[in-house]
């Protein structure tokens, strides 16, 4: 796959947006190996920005990984400052759609109670939860209680 490459202007807002990011990917004594670089595209698959930090004092052999890590994986370089590496990478539209089902709402859970002598089997029952109710301990189901607020709020509105 070939790299991306990005207008000026883009690689800045890239670059911006990558300040307070933490290193994600280590490259060691070992160098660029297949683990490596299947850990880098999981990284830009997850994240679509990533830093990487390569603990090698060659600078040509930083700069030859930079561009074999955007050649294999189809990523942008964004910069190379250092032994620290940026990439990019559009995150696709699957990756997207998965964060979207943690999203509360009606769910079905399995409630198991224990029968009160001890003797017999539990009960078993299949209770269908509201994003704003939750299980107990106990198995029964409870809401969540309002958020209290203070009496001088309450007189105002």
């Amino acid at each position: 796959m070939p790299a991306i490459t990005l207008t000026p202007a883009q690689r800045k807002a890239h670059r911006a947006d990558a300040h307070h990011l933490n290193p994600v990917v280590l490259i060691g004594s070992d160098g660029l190996t297949p683990a490596v670089v299947k850990e880098t595209d999981a990284a830009l698959k997850a994240h679509g920005l990533i830093k990487v930090r390569v603990f090698s004092d060659d600078r040509d052999a930083r700069e030859t990984i930079l561009v074999t890590l955007c050649d294999t994986l189809g990523a942008a370089p964004i910069q190379h400052i250092g032994k620290l590496l940026i990439l990019w990478r559009p995150v696709s539209a699957k990756a997207k759609d998965a964060g979207e089902s943690r999203n509360p709402g009606p769910r079905v859970v399995t409630v198991v109670k224990a029968s009160r002598s001890g003797t017999r089997r539990p009960t078993v029952s299949k209770v269908k939860i509201m994003g704003n109710q939750r299980v107990t301990a106990g198995g029964s189901i409870k809401r969540v209680k309002k958020r209290a607020t203070s009496f001088k709020k309450q007189s105002q509105g």
